[in-house]
């Protein structure tokens, strides 16, 4: 199904802009017409990282003339891998004054908005006010439903896109284009169990997977300010980078959807954090009074190492990732070994008196093993808070982080 343009074209292109846009200009969708609707557009991109980033490039490149970038990190050198607007001179710098200055580049036609803050809902609908258009390249659960929510409050689409390890997603969320146009919530009425899908940061992504899928993102952004074409309104597009294999399915608006159903719960923006939860109520209540510092880890093994302690470190991380980078005298019993109750296996017994450790990369695959552990009878367990990325900053700076 196609839609009307979200925008009204310009007054007139200049010459520059002409000759700039001229291999749009000549095919006949775009022409003219279209090209003054992206130069009158106005389109916030939420987050320049691994989908921003090509984003970014592209919406520039295409012409649209205001773009809005909504970032609060600042640019890291495992970012470089992915993150193809940012450059090795431009690490420690904030994401979104590098997003803009790479676009002045490759377009200094194009006025950028830079909202250098974390989007929250204090500050979420004030953002979003005056775009035409969104496109979200977040990487959290709780982001996106709070997107999804404001987008459909205050009736802006939103071009949505996904990216783990080889595999990509992307669709358009648009009710306000269309009665049986579904949004966020009718795909995924609820977020996952905490802990059960990996970030990017914990669980890796191919680099160029974020190309692909961030050039459909813009694709759709395109589409959708020009009015050509069969948006993804209704659809969602899967992506399998191995298999290099497109899938299209139809995604239906959900009567029952809490946000745009018939009888909607979801009237206003909630607590996305208590919603998605960063790890579940089992492990958080593990985890309390059972949390070490790296500092107070750090000790334990000096009096381990002078036989005056008795306890075993578990890495509950991959084996991939313990190959990057390991706290000294750790095991590797990754977190997959604690759900099928293998790891018990391979513990002191419980009433050994030899006392368990877990550790992760940040602490929530940690607390999540703890739990297991704490209803197996290990009640002296405890896991280390920060995880290895704590260790590295603050006792041993030469390994490696990512």
């Amino acid at each position: 199904m196609s839609f009307p343009a979200l925008v009204e074209p310009a007054a007139e292109l200049t010459v520059d802009e002409v000759r700039r846009y001229s291999r749009h200009l000549i095919i006949p969708d775009v022409g003219m017409i279209g090209q003054k609707r992206l130069k009158n557009a106005r389109v916030l991109m939420i987050g320049a990282g691994g989908l921003g980033s090509p984003g970014l490039l592209y919406l520039a490149a295409a012409g649209v003339g205001t773009i809005g970038i909504v970032e609060f990190d600042e640019v890291d050198e495992s970012n470089l891998q992915r993150q193809v607007i940012h450059g090795q001179s431009d690490i420690g710098r904030p994401k979104a004054e590098s997003a803009r200055d790479s676009i002045a580049e490759i377009n200094p036609l194009v006025n950028v908005i830079v909202h250098n803050e974390r989007l929250d809902n204090d500050n979420v609908k004030q953002i979003f006010s005056g775009y035409d258009l969104i496109v979200d390249g977040t990487d959290n659960f709780a982001t996106r439903y709070m997107v999804n929510d404001a987008a459909y409050f205050l009736e802006i689409p939103y071009v949505w896109g996904s990216i783990y390890r080889f595999d990509g997603q992307a669709s358009v969320f648009a009710p306000s284009l269309a009665e049986d146009a579904p949004c966020y919530r009718c795909l995924y009425p609820e977020p996952p169990p905490p802990g059960m899908v990996p970030s990017c940061a914990e669980g890796g992504v191919l680099g160029v997977l974020c190309a692909s899928i961030g050039s459909i993102q813009t694709n759709e952004a395109i589409k959708l300010l020009t009015g050509i074409g069969e948006p993804l309104v209704g659809k969602l597009m899967i992506y399998d980078a191995l298999e290099m294999e497109y899938r299209k399915l139809k995604v239906r608006k959900d009567p029952n959807c809490a946000l745009c159903g018939e009888n909607p719960t979801v009237t206003d923006l909630i607590d996305y954090d208590s919603f998605c939860g960063a790890v579940s109520t089992e492990a958080a209540d593990a985890a309390a009074g059972s949390t070490i510092s790296v500092t107070a880890l750090e000790g334990m093994l000096k009096q381990r190492e002078a036989g005056a302690r008795d306890f075993v470190l578990i890495d509950v991380r991959e084996p991939n990732e313990y190959e990057i980078n390991q706290i000294p005298g750790s095991v590797l019993i990754p977190k997959g070994e604690f759900l099928n109750g293998n790891a018990l296996g391979q513990l002191p017994a419980v009433d050994s008196g030899t006392q368990v450790v877990l550790h992760c990369k940040s602490g929530v695959r940690s607390a999540e093993c703890l739990a297991v552990l704490k209803r197996a009878g290990y009640d002296d367990a405890v896991h280390v808070g920060g995880g290895v990325v704590a260790w590295v900053d603050q006792i041993d700076p030469t390994q490696a982080s990512y």
